[in-house]
């Protein structure tokens, strides 16, 4: 058993301990010396005298002792244990619904599901974590959106004063596409994610990756009612000979690239900069995406910019 926390001494000062009295020290000077109690000093020399040589030597003596009593008599027998988890595991029930079936106080059967290991369910194992990168731009496009607070006037960050803000002022929601192999991103903002918006921006960000040499192939969104029954999407989608794909529910990390996106954007333009107005936040972004696809460099893809990406993957770098 391991010492608790607000010990004053280890093994080393409880040895030197009975050595400084040994060799002739009061156990009350001794107590003085090692800045402990008189009784600290007693019990320490007197364990050591009663320990055999080879305990002595070894200082097992000296280590901590376990608090739990020898016996416990009143303790819950072994068939009474094997009852409340026999219950547990095939009702799944919590420490109150197994005492009402048991008859056992729900304190007991805690400490009894606590002993025997099964107080808490065994976590799920994760899935293992599977790593993709498409090789060519356009081979997969990713697609979110992300809501953002609107306000009117200058928040806390500003004025240093958190009793006043923009209520009722609402929501406003950047949708953003983005390229898997090259990480390069198109956004913009909106005040809803209707289906007639989401298409209308997924025609524009189609229009604005083919400016840049990518032509889509697929693209990837989570199970969101503007993605999944849109038709002008669906139609959209079509036309362009773009497949659509989906995230599996409550699987985010699926379409970990935009979202991993939306976190950067969070963090660098929505509040990396003080804004006098939502207005203002939303004329930002494009300057925010020229600095991201031309000049910050990506770790995910070797340290390179997206703009970068793209042109040495599709040969345009000559």
């Amino acid at each position: 058993m391991s010492d608790h926390g607000s010990v004053r001494l280890g093994p080393g000062g409880r040895r030197r301990i009975v050595e400084a009295v040994e060799a002739g020290l009061s156990q009350r000077r001794a107590a003085a010396r090692f800045c402990v109690s008189p009784a600290t000093v007693n019990r320490w020399v007197a364990r050591a005298r009663e320990a055999r040589p080879a305990e002595r030597a070894s200082g097992a003596c000296f280590a901590a002792r376990s608090c739990r009593p020898q016996r416990s008599p009143r303790l819950l027998s072994p068939a009474d244990h094997d009852l409340v988890c026999a219950v547990r595991e095939r009702t799944g029930w919590g420490p109150r619904l197994i005492a009402s079936e048991v008859g056992i106080p729900h304190a007991t059967v805690h400490r009894a599901l606590r002993r025997r290991g099964c107080s808490r369910r065994p976590r799920q194992p994760r899935t293992l974590v599977q790593r993709y990168e498409w090789p060519c731009p356009g081979n997969l496009l990713h697609m979110d959106t992300k809501r953002h607070a609107r306000f009117q006037q200058p928040g806390h960050a500003v004025t240093g004063d958190r009793t006043t803000n923009s209520k009722g002022a609402g929501w406003e929601y950047v949708h953003t596409l983005e390229d898997d192999c090259s990480r390069l991103a198109y956004a913009e903002v909106h005040d809803d994610e209707q289906a007639a918006t989401v298409t209308g921006f997924t025609e524009r960000a189609l229009d604005w990756f083919l400016e840049h040499g990518i032509l889509a192939e697929r693209l990837l969104t989570d199970n969101a009612w503007c993605y999944t029954k849109n038709k002008g999407l669906r139609e959209l989608l079509l036309r362009r000979a773009i497949t659509h794909k989906r995230t599996r529910p409550y699987s985010p990390k699926t379409n970990g690239k935009v979202e991993r996106l939306q976190q950067t954007m969070d963090r660098e333009w929505a509040r990396g900069l003080s804004y006098n107005t939502s207005a203002d936040r939303r004329a930002a972004l494009p300057h925010w995406l020229q600095h991201y696809n031309t000049r910050r460099r990506h770790s995910g893809i070797g340290n390179q910019t997206p703009i970068s990406r793209v042109h040495k993957v599709l040969g345009q770098n000559s």
